[in-house]
């Protein structure tokens, strides 16, 4: 891919806030909007989800690519509202030049189709408020069986299911052996470590992990959060700690979680596993800095 080249591997956050947008006056320091993160790995871009966070991640790159042509991975852990509602904002997809390579895995219930006839279909809805004839960028769709694995060039990335409603699908994503995990939208087992997510985040150097909820919140007896699809930093921080991950990063922040609430949550996640942090729009982190040779 003909972007700007960089020396290294990074992880951005534009859209940190799960289910709904929050915006106001308690969100401001950790961010409202919904998923949205990048990887910016040698000279690719790679794009994890489309919430909300997505119209931010389009201004940015749109500025940045505004004299060339701009070329970049998307991937889809599932389709619920909150990691598709920025598409439609998504100001370089309007470009002719700019090519995009669409991937994801179709839900299996229902009629079978491929991952071009479900983006446009299914994610591209017929309530958008952007028609999708409008879209002028090149868009090639590729489809994921989830489990495998596959390389865009020397960057290998792992792919597992996660334990969600309707389904979701985790990425583990490494070059020049380090790893950077996306792993959100999963609920953990009451009765052991998930699996899946220990595999995905063997020795990462970032694990990106879904705990919206406390395990007061989970457990609540008035409105317990059992079954809904989200884990808590607590669980986060045993399978981080059972993986042997050097950084954990809480994602997926409940709604109504304030901007006080979550830097406390934030203190007692450092106490619990020292290095970890809560993820805010505009955070940015390096996994390596040095050129790979």
């Amino acid at each position: 891919m003909k972007n700007n080249s960089s020396s290294g591997f990074f992880v951005r956050f534009w859209g940190v806030r799960g289910s709904v947008p929050s915006p106001g006056p308690e969100t401001v320091r950790y961010g409202g909007n919904t998923s949205c993160v990048s990887m910016e790995i040698g000279d690719r871009q790679l794009i994890f989800d489309g919430g909300t966070g997505l119209r931010l991640l389009g201004k940015h790159l749109y500025d940045l690519y505004h004299e060339q042509p701009l070329e970049a991975c998307m991937f889809f852990t599932h389709y619920h509202w909150d990691h598709i509602q920025g598409l439609p904002f998504f100001l370089p997809q309007f470009t002719a030049e700019d090519c995009f390579y669409i991937h994801g895995q179709v839900p299996q219930e229902g009629e079978i189709m491929k991952m071009e006839r479900h983006f446009r279909d299914r994610v591209l809805h017929i309530n958008s408020p952007v028609p999708v004839a409008d879209i002028q960028a090149q868009l090639t769709y590729h489809d994921i069986v989830c489990g495998e694995t596959f390389n865009l060039d020397d960057i290998v990335i792992e792919t597992k299911p996660l334990n969600h409603p309707n389904g979701a699908m985790g990425y583990r994503v490494s070059w020049g052996g380090h790893t950077a995990v996306y792993c959100t939208d999963t609920e953990h087992f009451p009765d052991r470590l998930d699996e899946n997510v220990l595999h995905l985040a063997r020795d990462a150097d970032v694990f990106i992990y879904d705990a919206m909820y406390t395990d007061e919140e989970y457990h609540n007896p008035k409105s317990p959060k059992v079954g809904w699809g989200h884990s808590t930093w607590q669980e986060g921080v045993k399978a981080a700690k059972a993986a042997g991950v050097k950084q954990l990063v809480v994602f997926h922040h409940e709604p109504n979680h304030s901007d006080d609430f979550l830097d406390q949550v934030a203190e007692e996640v450092k106490e619990a596993m020292p290095g970890s942090v809560l993820a805010k729009e505009g955070m940015k982190l390096c996994v390596i800095s040095k050129e790979v040779k």
